[in-house]
């Protein structure tokens, strides 16, 4: 069994929460809105890291972080994207069986013609009365069991 952890829109502030939850993932993939280098580099210190850019990425920093992922993890075809009303792939006939994304700061999992649309939400500054939350991705044999927690904020 393979743990995939979800974050984005993290906007310059991971938390010690959010940290916390993602250690002991085998990978982790951030869906854009970092807004600084040194969340990056923290979080490739716990796990192998996945990242796209959000709309507020901006920088010499942000330049080489692509805007879309295509990848695959235990046979498990993913596609990342900061804003899924962007998504330029049909992700079926792509044989994508993952979507994550973010930008919306809403946590949702979703699944949809056999794919599994997932935004874990917002992990930085609360915005607005959303939650602050994150996600993982339990991958065992090709069954993928999706998760967001809400992260307790200080």
């Amino acid at each position: 069994m393979r743990r995939i952890g979800l974050i984005s829109d993290t906007h310059g502030l991971l938390r010690p929460e959010a940290s916390a939850f993602l250690r002991g993932c085998d990978h982790i993939v951030h869906g854009g809105d970092i807004c600084e280098q040194r969340i990056l580099d923290e979080l490739a210190m716990i796990a192998p890291l996945t990242v796209v850019r959000g709309n507020n990425d901006t920088g010499a920093w942000a330049e080489d972080i692509p805007e879309t992922v295509l990848f695959e993890i235990e046979g498990v075809r993913f596609y990342a994207i900061h804003n899924l009303a962007e998504l330029p792939i049909d992700p079926v006939a792509a044989g994508v069986r993952v979507v994550v994304s973010g930008h919306s700061h809403r946590p949702v999992a979703q699944g949809r013609d056999g794919v599994l649309y997932i935004n874990p939400g917002s992990a930085g500054p609360r915005r607005f009365k959303l939650p602050i939350s994150a996600g993982e991705l339990l991958l065992d044999g090709g069954a993928i069991t999706p998760r967001i927690v809400e992260l307790a904020a200080r």
